[in-house]
């Protein structure tokens, strides 16, 4: 059950960003691209995927509900096996209103041999 308290972690992660907007990160030169974008990432344990553990399915509908709140573009990436894609974007999707649905990317990753499973939720980049 340690896949339990990462979920609890991860829950209480997102209800504490909930919509607010990111702090803006200051740095002496502003001609340096920020450390991360990311707007949140979590990794996936693999042993609540395999179960479709309920709670992995609330956060990742709240993962969604995040990404749809931002004010900018939206890109979620899901790094996984292929066969875990329809599951994990189904989950995702419940979390996001239709009418904020149109200015969110959804984009999967097929995870390598050692490559964790994960959710990152970043500004379009270019758009």
């Amino acid at each position: 059950m340690k896949w339990a308290a990462s979920l609890f972690a991860i829950a209480v992660a997102v209800a504490l960003t909930g919509c607010a907007p990111m702090p803006a990160a200051s740095t002496a030169q502003t001609d340096k691209p920020a450390i991360s974008a990311d707007i949140l990432r979590f990794e996936i344990p693999a042993d609540a995927l395999g179960a479709r553990d309920p709670q992995l399915s609330a956060i990742l509908a709240k993962a969604g509900a995040l990404a749809a709140a931002q004010k900018q573009p939206t890109t979620i990436l899901v790094t996984a096996l292929a066969q875990d894609f329809p599951y994990l974007n189904q989950a995702i999707w419940k979390g996001v209103p239709a009418k904020h649905a149109v200015r969110l990317s959804l984009e999967n990753l097929t995870a390598s041999a050692r490559q964790p499973y994960s959710v990152s939720i970043k500004p379009t980049q270019g758009g």
